[in-house]
């Protein structure tokens, strides 16, 4: 490898792999070498990074996932992975290491603090994850994504906004095709695994519009792998044009020509919402930590970009008048295109990439406020 050295340590979510993406591609460009620090399931998320970061795979678990055995088992996955982490780091020596959450992030993270190497964590979330909370008094710097971001005593909070990958931003203030009396295209997200309501909801407040708005409708939706079979035969059986996958590849493009996005709240939707420009239905994940999903949304709300539905009111009949209350109102739905855009931050990879470079040259440890 030549240049200085970022590992980047992230878990296994399109919500910590979309800005790591972001700021790989960024310090790639700068002429650093970049090593992507993450787990088995990670790593199945990193299809998205460049050739040339190095993909470095280290055991770590969850308590929240597998039974009495899985979890008994977990200090131990995570303290292998931190000794694999601390070898390496120790022969790799590099400049800057950054975590942006997940228990993937723990071992680089871990292993950085152990050798005292410069170091930094980026939450993209207003409320900080569970690792990134561990780890918020032992690193030299956190980047915020979402501001204000609630932070330990003593820590001080940058504020960055989260990265969006090249492919995002290449869309950026894409002109918005208000809604008509012609083909329309709404895109359903529920992050990078689905979410199982929007599969009960969404399809059937589509199908409850009027005729004559319906069949100019196409949907585009995200669905999880036990869903797919009868989220297409629902909309197949109410002639609604339907593209429904697990995960779309070229979300930029499908949110760069939809009319309406109904979205999870998480931070990485949140902020492509807001670097293309378009009206959204959020619906934030009701049992996220500290509810961070509703602060997420609450700047596109607060902007009059976003209407917000919490799973408690999200019925067939809510979502369908708030469908209707965009769809049917090309003004306002101009309006809330406007005001998404004005709610973002297109800089902020270059924000992150200002903090990475100062690291470098002027480590300052969040240690010493403490």
């Amino acid at each position: 490898m030549s240049g200085p050295l970022l590992i980047i340590a992230a878990g296994g979510t399109g919500g910590h792999m979309f800005p790591a993406q972001a700021l790989a591609e960024a310090m790639l460009a700068k002429g650093w070498s970049v090593k992507l620090s993450t787990d088995g399931r990670g790593a199945r998320y990193a299809g998205g990074f460049p050739p040339d970061v190095e993909i470095e795979t280290l055991s770590s678990a969850t308590f929240a996932r597998g039974g009495l055995l899985a979890k008994a088992i977990v200090p131990f996955r995570v303290f292998g992975g931190v000794i694999a982490a601390v070898w390496n780091m120790y022969r790799d020596k590099p400049a800057v290491v950054v975590g942006f959450g997940g228990y993937p992030s723990i071992p680089a993270v871990a292993a950085a603090w152990i050798l005292r190497r410069p170091r930094a964590l980026h939450e993209q979330n207003g409320v900080l994850g569970r690792v990134n909370k561990l780890f918020a008094k032992h690193v030299d710097a956190v980047a915020c994504g979402t501001w204000p971001t609630e932070l330990p005593e003593g820590v001080e909070g940058h504020e960055v906004g989260n990265p969006v990958r090249s492919e995002i931003l290449d869309r950026a203030g894409a002109g918005y095709i208000e809604p008509g009396d012609y083909p329309m295209s709404i895109l359903v997200m529920g992050g990078s695994q689905g979410a199982r309501i929007l599969s009960d909801i969404v399809p059937a407040a589509i199908a409850a519009l009027p005729d004559s708005l319906r069949r100019n409708i196409r949907v585009d939706q995200q669905a999880r792998e036990e869903d797919l079979e009868r989220v297409t035969a629902f909309y197949r059986e109410a002639e609604i044009k339907a593209d429904v996958k697990p995960f779309f590849k070229d979300v930029p493009r499908r949110m760069s020509e939809c009319q309406l996005v109904i979205a999870r709240s998480g931070a990485s939707t949140v902020a492509d919402i807001s670097i293309i420009g378009r009206p959204s239905i959020l619906v934030p994940y009701a049992a996220a930590t500290g509810d961070h999903q509703t602060v997420n949304a609450q700047g596109l709300v607060d902007a009059q970009a976003a209407k917000l539905l919490q799973e408690a009111d999200f019925t067939v009949d809510n979502l369908t008048a708030l469908i209707l209350g965009v769809i049917t109102h090309p003004d306002k739905a101009n309006s809330m295109a406007r005001a998404a855009l004005g709610c973002g931050k297109p800089d902020a990879t270059q924000r992150l990439v200002a903090l990475v470079d100062s690291l470098r040259e002027h480590p300052i440890s969040t240690e010493a406020h403490t």
